[in-house]
């Protein structure tokens, strides 16, 4: 059976060493991005069975790749937000855009683990 491919977008390195070392355990074959530059050269290679992103990242901010997938690249591969900025108007502007999933930080590992696995059973 082939890995899932997961796109990991985290500027915080511990954060995405963590949720990287689960997800792998958890079989998904991840690509971690730090920031909008890397998460754009990534998804020009390949767009990923799933994204999880973080909103507040350098040069690309988690919404406005929420947008970028939707409309420019026109894909609805499942996206889950994961954020510290978890206001109501966040959260609402995130599923306005198009995303899946919201997650507020801190972020546990399993909880992510479900949730990735929940959304990959709906396609």
């Amino acid at each position: 059976m082939n890995k899932k491919r997961l796109l990991l977008a985290e500027d915080d390195e511990l954060l995405a060493s963590l949720l990287n070392f689960r997800l792998i355990k958890g079989g998904y074959d991840v690509q971690i991005s730090r920031d909008g530059r890397e998460v754009k050269e990534h998804l020009a290679q390949q767009i990923p069975d799933i994204i999880v992103s973080d909103i507040m990242m350098p040069y690309f901010s988690g919404m406005e790749l929420i947008a970028y997938v939707r409309k420019e690249l026109n894909s609805q591969v499942p996206i889950i937000i994961i954020s510290s900025a978890g206001n109501e108007e966040n959260v609402l502007n995130a599923f306005e855009l198009g995303a899946n999933d919201f997650i507020p930080k801190p972020v546990s590992p399993s909880e992510l683990l479900v949730r990735v696995a929940r959304e990959l059973n709906k396609t």
